[in-house]
This record gives C-alpha cells, sequence and structure tokens, in this order.
C-alpha cells in the first residue's frame, strides 16, 4: 500500500516511511493511496467473529503488504487484549465503550497498535534512537506515554498545556519516566500540536534526531481506530438491532471520525455520522457555512476535545474531494456547551443508570436531539468518568470510584519539565 500527501507536493511512500516519518515534507498528513473494501462475506460473518479476528481482517486490508502476516497477527492480538462492550443506554441509544484499555481511554488500542508497529519497523531499519513527539489534550499523551514505555530505542516528549488537562490524566504521563519525557507547555493544546509540526519542519533539527509522531496525524495512530467501527456493528448484529445505525462521536482532533469514515468507504453499513463538538465548534460551523475558520480553542468540561484547529479536518476534506456537500450528506455536527454537558450527564445517570464521562456526555446529547425515526444511535463513550472525578462528583452529587488502574498511578511522583510555546523553547531543549 502507497501513502499519499493531503498537501499533494510530497512523493507516495510505504507504510514504514508514513509511519517513521509521521507528517509529510509538504506538512500534509498522509492517507492510503486506495481505502479497500471488505467483502460481502466478511459483514454476514461479522456476529460470529472476535474482536482480534475482526481487527486482523481490517488491518490486513491496510498493512497486510508491509508487514508479514505473523508479525501483524501478534500485533493485533498484543493490541486487543481487552473488551470494548455495546452497553445499552436507553432505547435505541447504545454507548460504545472505548475505555477498557491500559488508560482506560479509547486511545489505548490507536497507541498500542503505533508502538507495536514502530518497534518493527526501526528494528527492521536498525534505528536505535527514534524521538516521539506527541501534543495532548487530555488522554492521548497517558495513551502513547503508556503503549511506547520501556520500548526498546524509542524515546517520548509529551507536550501538554499546562493546567488544562484533569489532575488523573496528567499523572498517567507524567509519573512514568523510564523513556517518557513530560514537557509541561504555558499555552493551550494548540499551542502544543503547532510545537509538534514546527519540530518536523525544522531542517536542523531533523538533521539531529530522528522524529516521528504519535498524534493521530500519524497513521498507524489513526486507522486502526477503524477497528472499533466493525467491531460495535458486529455486538448489534448479535443483538438483532435492525434500524439504521448512526455513530455519534465526541470530536477534538477527529481522528476517531475519521477512522469511522474510512470504515465507511470500506464498506461498513453506516447511515450517518454526528460530529460532537463541545463550545471549541470549528467543524460545525463549517458544516453550516462551508468556510473553515479555525480560532484559539477555550477550555471546557470536555477537554480532550478542546481544540481549535483540528489536525485531521484535511484528511476529511481530502476523503471527500474538498466537497462541502458530499461532506454534509454524510456527516452533521452537534454543539454542546459546559451547562448542556452538566445537564446530561445528570439525566443520564438518574434516568438511566448510566454514567456518561464529559466527552460521552456530549455524544449522547447529540444524539437525544438528533435521531430520527427507525434509526439506532451509537455514541462513543471515550474516557472511564472516573478520570474527571471532581467533574463528575460534582454533577451527580455523589462520590464515584477510582477504578484500582488509576490509582496506581495517582501514588506515583509527578515528572514534567515546564517550557514556553515558542518554538525555540522547544527546540533548544530538545538539541540540549
Amino acid at each position: 500500500m502507497k501513502y499519499y500527501s493531503t498537501n499533494r507536493q510530497s512523493p507516495e511512500t510505504d507504510l514504514q516511511q508514513a509511519v517513521i516519518k509521521g507528517l509529510a515534507a509538504d506538512k500534509g498528513l498522509y492517507m492510503p493511496a486506495t481505502i479497500p473494501v471488505l467483502s460481502d462475506a466478511f459483514f454476514r460473518g461479522l456476529a460470529g467473529r472476535s474482536f482480534p479476528e475482526i481487527a486482523y481482517e481490517v488491518a490486513s486490508a491496510f498493512f497486510g503488504d508491509d508487514v508479514d502476516a505473523d508479525t501483524l497477527q501478534f500485533i493485533v492480538g498484543d493490541t486487543l487484549n481487552f473488551d470494548t462492550p455495546v452497553v445499552k443506554v436507553s432505547d435505541l441509544v447504545y454507548a460504545l465503550e472505548l475505555f477498557h484499555g491500559p488508560t482506560l481511554a479509547f486511545k489505548d488500542v490507536g497507541a498500542r497498535f503505533m508502538a507495536r508497529l514502530l518497534g518493527y519497523f526501526i528494528k527492521k531499519q536498525g534505528l536505535t534512537d527514534v524521538n516521539v513527539l506527541v501534543a495532548t489534550s487530555g488522554d492521548t499523551g497517558s495513551a502513547v506515554a503508556n503503549g511506547f514505555l520501556g520500548v526498546p530505542g524509542i524515546h517520548v516528549y509529551v507536550l501538554y498545556p499546562e493546567g488544562k488537562v484533569s489532575p488523573i490524566q496528567e499523572c498517567q504521563f507524567t509519573t512514568l519516566g523510564q523513556n517518557i519525557t513530560a514537557l509541561e507547555i504555558d499555552g493551550t493544546f494548540d499551542d502544543c500540536q503547532a510545537l509538534v509540526k514546527s519540530a518536523f519542519m525544522d531542517r536542523e533539527l531533523n538533521e539531529r534526531m530522528q522524529l516521528t509522531s504519535a498524534n493521530s496525524i500519524n497513521v498507524a495512530r489513526f486507522l486502526p481506530q477503524a477497528f472499533y467501527y466493525f467491531h460495535a456493528y458486529a455486538q448489534l448484529q448479535k443483538q438483532n438491532v435492525r434500524n439504521d445505525i448512526v455513530f455519534c462521536v465526541p470530536s477534538g482532533n477527529f481522528g476517531n471520525l475519521t477512522a469511522g469514515l474510512i470504515a465507511h468507504r470500506m464498506g461498513l453499513p453506516v447511515k450517518r455520522f454526528i460530529a460532537a463538538n463541545n463550545t471549541n465548534d470549528v467543524f460545525l460551523q463549517y458544516l453550516l457555512t462551508g468556510r473553515y475558520r479555525p480560532r484559539p480553542s477555550v477550555q471546557t468540561l470536555a477537554n480532550a476535545m478542546d481544540v481549535g484547529d483540528p489536525s485531521n479536518f484535511a484528511r476529511i476534506l481530502d476523503l471527500y474531494g474538498h466537497n462541502h456537500e458530499a461532506i454534509t450528506q454524510c456527516i452533521s455536527g452537534f454543539r454542546c456547551d459546559d451547562d448542556t454537558i452538566r445537564q446530561t450527564v445528570k439525566t443520564c445517570y438518574e434516568s438511566t443508570g448510566y454514567l456518561p464521562d464529559p466527552h460521552g456526555a456530549c455524544g449522547y446529547a447529540a444524539l437525544q436531539e438528533n435521531l430520527q425515526p427507525n434509526e439506532t444511535g451509537v455514541f462513543l463513550e471515550t474516557a472511564h468518568p472516573a478520570k474527571f472525578k471532581d467533574t463528575i462528583d460534582g454533577i451527580i452529587g455523589k462520590n464515584i470510584e477510582i477504578p484500582s488502574r488509576l490509582q496506581v498511578f495517582m501514588r506515583g511522583k509527578k515528572q514534567s519539565v515546564r517550557l514556553g510555546k515558542t518554538f525555540n523553547d522547544l527546540k533548544a531543549f530538545l538539541l540540549a
């Protein structure tokens, strides 16, 4: 499989180079040159197959030309060693729980898959000093840090906005040590993301260091998230759901939604998608107006969605040939402010017994307002509510239990380096 840049100014490359480089030389994001359509027999048999079996079939379609079958089978099996259930919340509304991995967040699959795939490629090339830069608004940093922890030949730098991630999220990537360095940036997530992209474009830095990214700008991070959608559909088949399926995706940098759109392009029978934004609703405004106007992000209760210039918007544009009408036919949008998040968490919990986190609440609220007759809605519940304990406790008036896996992180000692938001600050630190 070849991969091309969304900016179309760089030559096509293979998977190995796309993964190691992360970002194309023309600053574009890599996309697969072809999106294979899976067979009718594959979809008919989904209900009888396990999550790893489904994922291996999907992974083979993209990565099978570049990774031998035994290695790919191992990577998939090692990545998907936890469950991802679809849970009925209310009539015609289900939650796809993506938070049963090591860090209790949906990004565990993409991060673990990429860590193992990158490890395979750097060993194959004989590289010994690869540096992973990753910007995080919350869950990406913890998933990537834990996915790459202890991987030989790789050092991870997690850039995060000071004071703008939850305390538990922060613990998950600042207490690890070993090959993980947390960089606390005096700015927003957008500043962190801009720093990472600037690093990839800096000639001196790239001459002296082997750099790559583990954000969803890397194809090895975002493509594996397509596995979720096939697995969810299989579970709905088992539950004899016959209505048209609508996926509602809480969206920040839009990697997860883009993976869902690619699953749809591969033949997954989905009627439509809803992109649930918080107050940072630049994508919703694009859907409404046809104009994309990025702006500085603002802090909200759903912090992992606090993105004012989502990278994967470029992939969505590319996927639909920059055709606004085609995009709006497949995707609608929704805006959920903090008051709506609070009210949704409270009413969902009190009326159904299901407790969403702030991001999942955005998805549930969007379905409550937008689901049409003869549709079944699935919202992606992206993180365990205990990761936002102070917020959730205050909303429902109860002291929710912290899972043991999170308690382990909370007992660790914070280790971070504080930096300004200028690229010169980051460059000087990395070169030193």
